[in-house]
Order: structure tokens, then C-alpha cells, then sequence
């Protein structure tokens, strides 16, 4: 029998000081950063998850995670923001029409400008992952956010490319979900339902297809995500602890965000989802349009069996490349997916150092 873990446990960061501080969005929206504390430091890093997890990614106690790896490794003061995209929040699973321009534009200005109040102008570094690493990359590139050291995004960044079945989920596939099925949102713990249910059922035709593991939110979290037996990361690279609490790590998701992440993929790089839309006028058209001018270094983590955002990272480094030779960083991590780099048994060995290195040659 594995472990049982707690959901939403702080367990797994030891010997540092967890406050939190409320964010308030300019449409309405609460927030939370969560600080992990050793001592102050001249370098702080800010973690950043993606769509449907959490703080959670960065704070498991069955692996060594990446916050406390920070904190062992000299970047003793390290935070975690649960932005509107969090399993924490009930948002997801509201009727919402929320996009990744909302989040570039609301969620992540005032999470910074609280953070500063407590850190003042020390570096601030920023590691994202998954959309949460493509809107913040997105606000950055809009110039909503300033002053940040280092961005290391994971498997994406500003030009999401997905798998041609994906392709179909995020077109079709969400109209036929929402508006057929009556769906708003998908949730790996469909299988949970009662039975004969829609979303039971949905779980069940799911699992019809996926042989792999016996694990029905394995399942359905390839079809939230990606296109693969799994689709989020390889099996063998997560402990048993870990594969089978995946619906506590990535929770549901509004299809919504999809909708936004086809256009992008269909634009070949991120765009703003509305653009008649006054809302939404402080943001570009297209973000990439001054990457030349961003003088935040990147680093790019691609893993090499990405089935959820493919070979995403490598082709935005090659753009980067042409507008400003040198200033970032393309890393690859073969043997990995997209989710494992962060939840891995091992990526504390193959993974976290190279981010480390990274920030320390740029904390001087």
C-alpha cells in the first residue's frame, strides 16, 4: 500500500519559516504567495505553477522537491504563487471565460508588486511551468512585469506546439465537451463520479484506451493533456506515491484556457486572445513583437518525450536566438515529459541542478 499524503500538506519543505500574503486582482480575484524562509537573501526565487496544479508542485514530501532543493542549495528565500489557475481555488470549475491575457494582465502585477513590498529591489528569479510559465513569460514580454533577474520556464514558453491529436481536443474536442456533453470543465477524478453519470462515463471511455496503468486520473489527465500512453510524463520516472495521488497535483480544468492555447497554436506564437476587446489594450497584439527589448535572461527546460507541448521550447529558443544572440538558455532533458522534470524521483539529480547553475551564474 503507498503512503498517504495529505493534500495541500507543507510537510514537505523542513527547518524554514511558511508565512503567506493575500493578492486582490483588479477584476475581483483573491490570490495567495506562500514564502518559504530560511534567511534573507539576495537572490529570492518565485515559483509559478500551471494550469489545474498548485503550490503543491513545488512542495511534495515523497521526492526531494524543487523548493527545498533551492533552499539546500544556497537561495534561501523562496516563494510559490497560487494564481487563478491553482487546484486550490474553485475557479476551474466555475462557468468562467477566463484567458491567459487576464493572467498576464491581473494576476501576476499584483502578485509582484506584493512580493517587492517584503523583498524591496533585490533579484528577483522566476521559475514557471506549463501556462504558467506561458502567461507569465507573456506579461514579461508585455512589459507588465519588470525587474525580474531570470525566467526559467518548463516544456513552454511563448510558442506553445502540441501533438496533432491535440490539435483536434483543443478545437472540436472543447465545443463538443462543453456544448454536447454539457461539460464546462474536466477533472481527473471523473472516475469518481456516480455511476452512469457523464462524467463517469466520460472516464470510463477514457480508460478504454489506455492501457498503460490502471490508474483512471492518469487517464483522464492524458485527455486533459497532451497525446500519450501517458501523456504527462513517463511512469517510470514517478514514485508509486506519486502516480497514484496525480488527481491531488493537477485537479480540474475550465476549457476555456484551451480555447486560448489553439489560437496560439494556430498563430505559431502567443497572441492576445481578444484583440477588439478594451479590456485588454495595455497588451500586444502579439507578444513576441519586442522580444528583442527583454533583457531577462531565459532559460528554456525541453524535455525530450514532451507529448503535451512537443518541441515547444526548443522553437522559441531558435526565435530568441535570431533577436538576441546569447542572452538565452535552451536545456534538455532527455528521458523526461512534461510534468516529471518537477514531480520526478530523480529530478533533484537531473533536473534541479541545471536550474541551479543557472541561477547562480546569473546572482552576482
Amino acid at each position: 500500500m503507498t503512503q498517504l499524503i495529505p493534500r495541500f500538506t507543507l510537510e514537505g519543505v523542513k527547518d524554514a519559516n511558511v508565512s503567506t500574503y493575500p493578492v486582490t486582482t483588479e477584476d475581483g480575484l483573491g490570490l495567495q504567495l506562500t514564502r518559504f524562509l530560511r534567511e534573507e537573501s539576495d537572490n529570492v526565487v518565485l515559483l509559478v505553477h500551471g494550469l489545474t496544479s498548485s503550490s503543491d508542485l513545488f512542495i511534495m514530501p515523497e521526492i526531494e522537491n524543487l523548493a527545498s532543493h533551492l533552499l539546500d542549495n544556497g537561495f534561501t528565500d523562496v516563494w510559490a504563487l497560487d494564481f487563478r489557475m491553482s487546484g486550490r481555488y474553485p475557479y476551474d470549475t466555475e462557468t468562467h471565460r477566463y484567458t491567459l491575457d487576464d493572467i498576464a494582465l491581473f494576476d501576476f502585477p499584483p502578485a509582484i508588486a506584493e512580493l517587492r513590498k517584503h523583498i524591496g529591489d533585490r533579484k528577483l528569479h522566476v521559475f514557471a511551468h506549463c501556462l504558467g510559465a506561458v502567461s507569465f513569460s507573456m506579461s514579461l514580454f508585455a512589459g507588465m512585469v519588470e525587474d525580474i533577474a531570470t525566467l526559467t520556464c518548463n516544456s513552454v514558453s511563448l510558442t506553445p506546439r502540441v501533438p496533432a491529436w491535440s490539435k483536434v481536443k483543443l478545437g472540436p474536442g472543447t465545443w463538443f465537451l462543453e456544448y454536447v456533453f454539457g461539460l464546462p470543465f474536466l477533472d481527473p477524478r471523473f472516475g469518481n463520479a456516480p455511476r452512469f453519470t457523464r462524467p463517469w462515463m466520460l472516464s470510463r471511455l477514457v480508460s478504454l484506451f489506455h492501457n498503460e496503468c490502471s490508474t483512471r486520473s492518469c487517464h483522464m489527465q492524458s485527455f486533459q493533456w497532451g497525446a500519450g500512453k501517458p501523456a504527462m510524463y513517463e511512469h517510470a520516472n514517478l514514485l508509486p506515491e506519486t502516480h497514484e495521488r496525480v488527481a491531488d497535483i493537477c485537479a480540474a480544468s475550465g476549457l476555456n484556457y484551451y480555447r486560448h492555447v489553439r489560437k496560439m497554436v494556430n498563430a505559431g506564437h502567443s497572441v492576445k486572445y481578444a484583440p477588439q476587446n478594451p479590456r485588454y489594450r495595455r497588451l500586444p497584439e502579439n507578444y513576441l513583437e519586442n522580444a528583442a527589448d527583454v533583457q531577462t535572461p531565459m532559460l528554456l527546460l525541453a524535455p525530450g518525450n514532451n507529448r503535451v507541448f512537443t518541441d515547444s521550447n526548443i522553437h522559441l529558443h531558435k526565435i530568441l536566438e535570431k533577436a538576441a544572440p546569447g542572452r538565452h538558455e535552451l536545456a534538455l532533458l532527455p528521458g523526461y515529459g512534461h510534468l516529471d522534470p518537477l514531480i520526478g524521483k530523480n529530478s533533484h539529480i537531473d533536473v534541479f541542478p541545471r536550474v541551479v547553475d543557472f541561477l547562480k551564474r546569473h546572482s552576482s
